[in-house]
């Protein structure tokens, strides 16, 4: 009886891992900016950003040489005239995801100088279309897509998993 009582509590955390495993990886489309092309000079970004559709809760990536370039979120003023005065964040990994989390227009420049060699990008992210209209979720759905699960997503949701397993429900 032990036995069946142990299996049945280790299906029921694999079940509710695998829950917590699609609520919490499950996220916005991730926009890789210049997609093939990358973060690179001489790239029409403003070509790229009119050609994408942003939302709340998307992801903007950078992808670049990492001691080569850089990423600096900025206000209009720096955006035009390419200073990083005042900026609001900044990245350097070369593999940067930067979450969209408002209703507004971002700017981003490249902070070396090449910023004046194209290295700029702007764009509009819009609410979340209202569930309730019917032409404005399906218009939604055309532009998103789920995101692949992160590999940090992925640990965490096998470490919980695990630690569920291990000392069971009471823990928590």
């Amino acid at each position: 009886m032990y036995m069946h009582k142990s299996m049945s509590s280790t299906t029921l955390v694999l079940c509710c891992s695998l829950v917590l495993v699609f609520v919490y990886g499950v996220s916005g489309t991730d926009h890789i900016v210049g997609a093939n092309r990358g973060w690179n000079p001489g790239i029409n970004y403003t070509l790229w950003s009119n050609n994408q559709t942003f939302y709340v809760g998307d992801l903007i990536s950078f992808r670049y040489q990492k001691n080569q370039y850089n990423v600096f979120e900025v206000n209009q003023t720096g955006y035009d005239n390419c200073t990083t005065e005042g900026a609001v964040g900044n990245w350097s990994k070369g593999k940067d995801f930067i979450l969209l989390n408002e209703t507004k227009r971002y700017y981003f420049i490249c902070g070396n100088g090449q910023c004046f060699n194209g290295m700029k990008v702007s764009v509009l992210v819009h609410p979340l279309p209202s569930p309730s209209s019917p032409g404005s979720a399906s218009n939604h759905s055309s532009h998103k897509s789920v995101a692949p699960l992160t590999v940090e997503s992925q640990l965490r949701s096998i470490m919980l998993s695990s630690a569920l397993v291990w000392f069971g429900w009471n823990w928590i």
